[in-house]
């Protein structure tokens, strides 16, 4: 299935393909802070609709995950990285998804503050 998503003010816009089958939810200090709940999909499956220097980055730590935030109204759509297997994978922010029922969503909690 096709999904659309944006940060609040739209100037970050993706369409994302899969089945999401649950979110998860971290604890580290970034996305505790942030509040995200993270769907992660192959990034081929994620296609931007607006250009892609429209969204800022944000590393830290190892500095292997690219936070994409929006440079307006600071909302954070998606995120970068690599599987264990060096994948290219992209992390969506479930609360930036238009027309899904986040109540309806199995959570995973992931303990990244221990990582």
């Amino acid at each position: 299935m096709k999904y659309q998503g944006s940060c609040h003010c739209g100037r970050v816009a993706f369409e994302v393909e899969g089945t999401i089958d649950g979110g998860m939810a971290c604890n580290c200090s970034i996305c505790s802070r942030k509040g995200s709940l993270l769907w992660f999909v192959p990034r081929a499956n994620l296609t931007l609709k607006t250009p892609e220097e429209d969204a800022s980055t944000y590393m830290f730590n190892q500095h292997v995950i690219k936070h994409r935030f929006c440079p307006v109204c600071g909302i954070h759509p998606y995120g970068e990285g690599t599987d264990p297997k060096g994948n290219a994978m992209a992390a969506i922010n479930l609360r930036c998804v238009e027309g899904i029922d986040l109540a309806a969503i199995s959570v995973q909690h992931f303990d990244g503050k221990s990582m």
